[in-house]
């Protein structure tokens, strides 16, 4: 099972062209209590369009693995994250900085997009 024994049973991947490192980077820069857990390198035995095949991180408790596997797939309103947020003011700030470079949607949905363009990842905080 190599690294996966430390891992919930269900971990969302979320996947990328080739913009795994620049979304961890700018999750991990929103979330407090968040790290980059393991890194997972192409070793040049299985084609993929970045150096890095996965990234596992956590954010707040919660791991994902954001994976590098090309332009096939892209990211709808069907993929969403809900935040909970105990004040005003973590609303303020979550909704600012993810929907930054991005756009805002109706109901307080943003489409976050400054660390991968083109993609949307709609986000929501609920106080």
């Amino acid at each position: 099972m190599g690294g996966l024994e430390s891992f919930p049973r269900i971990t969302p991947f979320l996947w990328f062209d080739n913009q795994a490192e620049d979304a961890v980077n700018f999750y991990l820069s929103i979330f407090r209590n968040s790290r980059r857990l393991e890194t997972v390198n192409n070793n040049g035995n299985r084609p993929a369009p970045a150096s890095i095949l996965t990234i596992a991180f956590e954010l707040d408790g919660q791991k994902f693995t954001a994976l590098n596997g090309g332009p096939m797939f892209k990211f709808t309103e069907a993929v969403s994250f809900v935040i909970r947020c105990d004040s005003q003011e973590e609303v303020d700030h979550y909704y600012s900085k993810l929907s930054a470079g991005g756009s805002e949607s109706q109901c307080g949905w943003s489409r976050t997009c400054s660390a991968y363009p083109g993609r949307s990842c709609p986000l929501a905080c609920r106080s």
